[in-house]
């Protein structure tokens, strides 16, 4: 979140409405481009001072990404990031250390995609790259 930027303005142009620990999470999610898990936005909020329980971030986040404030990127059912850059890209994901990182979407060039099925429209394509380090 760029400095200055006022949470309870910025949560209300997403028709959120704001609460002392939504506007704590969204302090966290925008403080600069990242990628964190639900675990980590708990932990990091906990850390400021304030109380938020588990079930409060879950619910925060969901809002937050069905709002479209954030991206949901989900690595697998047991692994799901919070991304507070929702500009179109993809990522690469290394699970050596479990890291998430940006791929600009110029860089990554798809030749064709499959026809969708009737009485749907695409909402979005997303391509993760796993990387392993060598050892």
């Amino acid at each position: 979140m760029p400095i200055g930027t006022d949470v309870d303005a910025l949560l209300a142009s997403h028709d959120i409405s704001s609460t002392q620990q939504r506007r704590q999470i969204a302090r966290i999610l925008f403080a600069r481009p990242q990628h964190l898990s639900a675990e980590q936005v708990l932990e990091q909020v906990n850390a400021e001072g304030y109380r938020v329980s588990k079930a409060t971030v879950y619910n925060t986040l969901g809002l937050f990404s069905r709002k479209g404030l954030i991206r949901e990127v989900v690595i697998d059912p047991s692994k799901v990031f919070y991304d507070s850059n929702t500009s179109p890209h993809h990522h690469y994901y290394n699970v050596s250390t479990g890291t998430l990182s940006d791929i600009d979407a110029t860089d990554v060039v798809l030749a064709q995609l499959p026809t969708i099925p009737e009485a749907t429209e695409l909402e979005g394509i997303d391509v993760i790259v796993r990387l392993r380090n060598r050892d």
